[in-house]
């Protein structure tokens, strides 16, 4: 008999991240590559590792991600965002804690566009009198 499979989709910023949990050790990996060989910052391990820390999961899931877009931070945050509405198909009770937390809310805050006649979204050109 197969084994149980979740998956989700979570996004953060530009990145969107395809998440799929499999009973196992616990092995996180991102494209291919462990988290600690693809995420640079331990900081970043955190933010991914929150949903199972909040549920009690950690260890008991080997989580594959597939990851596209955006930077390192924006891409640990969409597998966040993931983890945690794959968690919710494990087991629905998980909802209070997660929602709580608000891992299951997408980030809505995105980079503003460029105007014309302006350097960015709202830096002007340096002023010159004469």
């Amino acid at each position: 008999m197969a084994q149980a499979q979740y998956s989700a989709t979570g996004r953060r910023k530009h990145s969107t991240a395809r998440v799929r949990l499999v009973p196992g050790s616990g092995r996180i990996v991102f494209n291919g590559k462990d988290m600690e060989e693809y995420l640079p910052y331990p900081s970043l391990y955190v933010i991914v590792k929150q949903p199972l820390d909040i549920t009690q999961t950690d260890g008991q899931y080997d989580i594959f991600i597939n990851v596209d877009g955006g930077g390192y931070a924006g891409q640990s945050g969409a597998a966040r965002h993931g983890i945690a509405r794959a968690l919710l198909k494990v087991d629905p009770d998980f909802r209070k804690p997660l929602k709580d937390a608000g891992l299951l809310t997408r980030d809505p805050r995105m980079k503003e566009r460029k105007k014309p006649g302006l350097k960015k979204a709202r830096k002007a050109p340096q002023f010159s009198k004469r």
